[in-house]
């Protein structure tokens, strides 16, 4: 019989009880749902709603329940449903009529609620140590590689010589913009919705205080209603990720361009990548290929969750019960793509040679010529037009800017001197940004070592 079978004339159809049992997926808050249920007898012991002895005995029933579960001893049963009663049935059948007690002022709705909002906690703190890693990759990169020339692009088109340091050390920005949404999120995950009941709260003088104590939250929520029936706190979660996703997948195009023959910036390292079952040249870029497709998974799960929530009432409905494989499977897939990336970057062989030698094709000083005209006097729409003539000019006749003499650089404009010959070279093209620290090396000094203190903070 269904431990909520009282009310019921005849058993559910077995098929029902397949369809509506959530074991399959939830058993993975195994440990979380026994965390909840001790620290929920214990407040029951402490407010004399039972006593003292049958706490103690619903506790360490549990704990042994969990050492079974965590040794293999146990088989989830889904005419039980989910993990909740399976492990409500497991603690009677081992102490009797006394396991019965524990369900006292609680509902299953603040129970997997409380059980959601541990297990992602636990998660978040996870995945920020896996951010702080890549963090770390980095800066290191940044470091190893402040002074590697490289081409810049807008449009995919080559555009102002920058540094692989630098190029390096704007992921770093990103990444950390993300560490901080997880940061942020985890405030509103932090606060315990058990003593909600089903809805409206108890009857039962409970203290909610000493459980949020007990299980590590900052706060707990102010409306039962609330507490039961949202999932916001996730469907953000899922948000963060995807956004994070969204940087990785960014991150993997361009190893996997830069991989490329066309390119030839970086190599794979072989552990990270794979072969053709028909061409054996092919060397692909199959890890990066695999995480950017898997960008698309966790925004299906974002509008998933998100289509699940939109057209619910208050309070809780059982369409809640499809809240749980989206996010375990965010949560997943998140994880292992960190690891696998972070792992991949760092064994990546950086082709400074190449790099260097494309930022000597596609004009890539020519802005720093147009402002060396506007320096000297010259406004910047007509500099513009001069230096857009002079490339027209070195096309037509198979030249770069570094190739033009003097005199040819003053068929242009009177204004030019023989300092421009200087300022031309891609590296003085490179030192000469300040205004914003583009490519400094002194600014990009500076960031590291604020990415070093950053990192040593947190």
């Amino acid at each position: 019989m269904k431990l909520w079978g009282g009310r019921f004339a005849k058993s559910t159809a077995s098929l029902v009880d397949s369809f509506n049992a959530s074991i399959e997926f939830d058993q993975k808050l195994y440990k979380h749902d026994i965390l909840g249920s001790m620290a929920h007898a214990k407040m029951l012991g402490k407010c004399n709603i039972i006593t003292t002895e049958e706490s103690q005995l619903i506790i360490d029933g549990l704990q042994a329940i969990l050492g079974d579960i965590e040794g293999g001893l146990v088989t989830f049963q889904i005419e039980y449903e989910d993990i909740h009663m399976n492990i409500e049935k497991l603690l009677i059948d081992r102490i009797g009529d006394v396991g019965k007690k524990l369900h006292t002022a609680r509902s299953r709705n603040d129970q997997v609620a409380v059980d959601i909002r541990l297990y992602l906690r636990e998660e978040i703190e996870e995945i920020c140590g896996l951010l702080k890693n890549l963090l770390t990759t980095l800066k290191d990169l940044g470091t190893i590689h402040k002074d590697t020339v490289m081409p810049g692009y807008t449009h995919l088109q080559r555009a102002q010589p920058v540094t692989f340091g630098y190029h390096m050390m704007a992921y770093f920005q990103i990444f950390k913009r993300d560490l901080a949404r997880l940061h942020d999120c985890y405030e509103r995950v932090n606060i315990m919705p058990l003593g909600a009941g089903a809805l409206a709260g108890t009857t039962y003088e409970t203290d909610r205080q000493f459980l949020a104590q007990q299980l590590g939250f900052s706060d707990i929520c102010q409306n039962s209603m609330d507490a039961v029936s949202d999932r916001d706190f996730a469907i953000e979660f899922i948000s963060d990720a995807s956004i994070m996703m969204m940087h990785l997948s960014r991150f993997c195009e361009e190893l996997i361009l830069w991989s490329s023959a066309e390119f030839h910036f970086i190599e794979m390292d072989d552990a990270y990548s794979t072969g053709s079952s028909i061409m054996p040249q092919k060397k692909n870029p199959d890890v990066a290929e695999l995480i950017r497709g898997k960008t698309g998974r966790i925004y299906g799960n974002l509008m998933n969750i998100l289509t699940i929530m939109k057209g619910l009432p208050l309070a809780y409905n059982k369409d809640m019960q499809e809240d749980k494989p989206p996010l375990f499977d965010t949560v997943e897939n998140l994880k292992d793509c960190l690891v696998i990336f972070n792992e991949m970057l760092k064994t990546t062989t950086i082709q400074k040679d190449q790099m260097k030698k494309a930022t000597k094709e596609g004009f890539m000083n020519a802005t720093d010529v147009a402002d060396y005209l506007v320096k000297k006097g010259v406004p910047f729409r007509s500099s513009h037009e001069i230096v857009g003539k002079m490339v027209l000019h070195c096309i037509q006749h198979g030249k770069a800017i570094d190739d033009l003499s003097l005199d040819e650089f003053i068929s242009f404009s009177p204004v030019f001197t023989e300092d421009i010959l200087e300022i031309i070279k891609i590296e003085n093209c490179i030192a000469s940004k300040v205004s914003y620290g583009s490519t400094a090396k002194g600014s990009i000094d500076t960031m590291i070592q604020q990415a070093e203190d950053f990192l040593s903070d947190i």
